[in-house]
């Protein structure tokens, strides 16, 4: 049995959303056992990107600048900006906010996602699932990107877009994903 095959998401934990005015923000927060300068490279290069991520990109995002993001799922690159790149602590760019804090076990990485409200539960259970991706790429035990469509086909993504649409109190439309809406 492959690490891909054994895996098995915890449940719907360290999320939390806020509303400021119409826009909505996903926070996610995760304790990972390596050191922020590693977590940071994850975070930041092409290669190790696509090992986990649910986007792939043309370029390095650990400097400000444009980069061509292509999230799984679709096949149109869009334009993005890093506006902030202060490794390894603070990584903006687009809708996305990393935050990576030294902790005594490693890092604590916090993500802040700005979302329709309607996909807080979908986006959440994609992320969680690619939170748990990058800790075993960390780890030296990849079991390769789950992300998208393939997320929500293991019965473990569906029982995380249960947990998270209840943690929101949204509901869970079929077929109705972030993906579905991106040019």
């Amino acid at each position: 049995m492959t690490h891909r095959e054994q895996y098995e998401p915890g449940p719907a934990r360290g999320a939390q959303a806020r509303k400021d005015g119409d826009k909505w923000t996903l926070i996610l927060t995760r304790e990972l056992r390596h050191a922020p300068e590693k977590v940071w490279e994850a975070l930041t290069e092409p290669e190790h990107l696509r090992e986990w991520a649910p986007f792939d990109t043309d370029g390095s995002l650990g400097a400000v600048g444009t980069v061509k993001l292509t999230w799984v799922g679709t096949s149109q690159p869009i334009e993005t900006r890093v506006t902030r790149a202060e490794a390894p602590k603070v990584l903006e760019f687009g809708d996305i906010r990393w935050e990576l804090e030294p902790i005594a076990e490693g890092t604590r990485l916090t993500l802040w996602h700005s979302i329709d409200h309607r996909y807080i539960a979908w986006v959440a259970s994609g992320w969680h699932i690619s939170f748990d991706v990058l800790d075993r790429l960390l780890s030296g035990t990849p079991i390769g990107r789950i992300a998208g469509g393939d997320a929500m086909k293991l019965s473990a993504g569906q029982r995380l877009l249960a947990e998270y649409s209840r943690l929101f109190r949204v509901e869970p439309r079929e077929g109705n994903t972030p993906a579905a809406q991106k040019p």
